[in-house]
């Protein structure tokens, strides 16, 4: 399929409203599950299906598995957070629009104006929580959900696909710390008091962090990589900075809209590359400046989504205690699995 055809063929608009009785079972749930507010005095963390979830995620997770009927050409981006969500997301978005990337085009693609969160919506926030989405033609849609959460319509009985992104946990907890420092409230415009480095890698290494257990949710997309390889492209972080290329025409083809000879030869894998880049998004007004609404109460400035985005940035914040310690599970966790980190 050309990329140019999507228009006017994908509609969210008529999602279902909120039942009283899943609003009940969410309420029970709050009530019952274990919490932790550690990474945050504002963000409390309910612990489900046994991953970690902030409130208002969750209640869009329970409405999405009640309710959520996927498209049959529907690509679910998939990831932990701080994972590689945000370049997966312009990534996919860019090639599914690459007919804007060209120089005669006379409307510019939306990611020079628009943060890939808005490009790209939330299953279990802007279609469910929010219920709300900015560009429902384009058949694009992110989750934080593990494996074993997503909506059973999308894992069963479904042509649709998922593109899962990893990468090695010693930078996602860094990135992690230091994202959730600098989110803050709509309430009080107050930035949240970074916590120690050290108490962050003993929660994350605990299994307590935003939808962790991290290695557990690796593992399910991993485990269902290998068992449905045409439904379930499972990405490295690594490997896509590494050979950016190489990984943008695999994910294409695997998504359905490969690059043509033609557009081969006119190097547009390349504009898709450079487009996404963090050098690029990084430095775009919108993302410099502008903020983002995560959910109802919290809002985070564009620019925090783009804070290095290296390989390896924790060799500068991780003790070797630390380090040994996330290598440690890391090596417990994968074993015999097939899979390593980097």
């Amino acid at each position: 399929m050309n990329p140019i055809e999507l228009e006017s063929s994908f509609d969210y608009t008529t999602l279902r409203g909120e039942p009283e009785t899943i609003q009940n079972k969410f309420k029970e749930i709050i009530s019952r599950a274990p919490r932790n507010n550690e990474w945050t005095s504002f963000i409390e963390l309910f612990q489900y299906q046994g991953f970690w979830h902030s409130p208002s995620f969750l209640e869009g997770t329970i409405l999405a598995q009640e309710e959520f009927q996927p498209h049959p050409n529907e690509i679910i981006l998939c990831s932990a957070p701080k994972a590689g969500t945000t370049w997966l997301k312009a990534l996919a978005f860019s090639i599914l629009t690459r007919s804007k990337n060209t120089l005669n085009n006379l409307e510019p693609n939306p990611l020079l104006s628009s943060t890939p969160h808005e490009c790209v919506p939330f299953l279990e926030v802007d279609l469910f929580q929010k219920k709300q989405t900015q560009y429902p033609q384009i058949p694009l849609i992110a989750t934080h959900l593990p494996y074993v959460s997503l909506p059973k319509s999308i894992t069963t009985n479904s042509t649709c696909r998922i593109v899962y992104i990893s990468r090695d946990p010693k930078d996602v907890v860094v990135s992690m710390w230091h994202f959730i420092g600098n989110i803050k409230t709509c309430k009080n415009n107050e930035e949240s008091a970074i916590f120690p480095l050290e108490r962050a890698v003993e929660l994350f290494c605990e299994g307590i962090s935003k939808n962790g257990p991290y290695w557990d949710h690796v593992l399910g997309y991993w485990k269902a990589s290998l068992e449905q390889p045409d439904r379930v492209l499972f990405l490295k972080y690594e490997n896509l900075k590494s050979d950016t290329k190489v990984w943008v025409k695999r994910l294409a083809e695997f998504m359905g809209f490969p690059f043509s000879s033609e557009e081969v030869i006119e190097d547009a894998i390349q504009k898709v590359v450079d487009l996404c880049s963090f050098e690029n998004l990084s430095n775009l007004e919108v993302n410099k400046n502008a903020e983002f609404n995560l959910f109802s109460t919290v809002k985070v400035k564009n620019n925090k989504y783009f804070r290095k985005g290296e390989v390896g940035d924790w060799k500068t914040c991780l003790s070797e205690e630390d380090r040994k310690k996330i290598d440690r599970i890391s090596e417990e966790k994968l074993k015999d699995s097939g899979l390593t980190f980097g």
